[in-house]
């Protein structure tokens, strides 16, 4: 499971021109899922992000973590974070779950950070066209791959 973590001064979602969330403060994350992936993958996730101190303190140093902050949360699914580009121009999406696979884990994903959180978290619509406006706070920008723990 890859994530791509931007926090954010404010945060929207859209599909079909309609707004599906709305954030101030927080973070935006992209989603991607793989076959390997399980529900371990997403407690470690969920774990490290809500706790990730990427967060300004009083003296302006990144010592606070989205609890710390009461910061909000938007996910979304992106399946091209799984893009192997070792060949030719044409990204490969093989490494990407199917939505069979997907779609209980990306849910799952979201309970998780929304009980981590002790609060709802916006999303988007899995699968769809979707807009995604931010403002990326710093700028800061965190990949993890919870294949890559160690």
């Amino acid at each position: 499971m890859r994530v791509v973590l931007q926090r954010v001064s404010k945060a929207s979602v859209s599909t079909n021109r309609e707004i599906n969330a709305v954030i101030k403060n927080g973070i935006v994350i992209l989603l991607g899922i793989e076959n390997a992936d399980t529900e371990e993958d997403i407690k470690w996730l969920c774990n490290k992000i809500v706790k990730m101190r990427i967060f300004n303190d009083r003296e302006g140093v990144m010592n606070n973590s989205l609890l710390d902050v009461d910061g909000d949360a938007i996910v979304v699914s992106q399946f091209t974070l799984h893009a192997s580009t070792k060949k030719g121009n044409r990204p490969s999406y093989i490494q990407a779950a199917k939505p069979g696979v997907a779609i209980p884990l990306y849910e799952k994903f979201i309970k998780t950070l929304e009980e981590s959180l002790g609060k709802p978290v916006g999303t988007g619509e899995f699968g769809a066209d979707m807009k995604v406006e931010l403002i990326n706070d710093g700028p800061v920008t965190i990949l993890m791959d919870s294949k890559n723990k160690s």
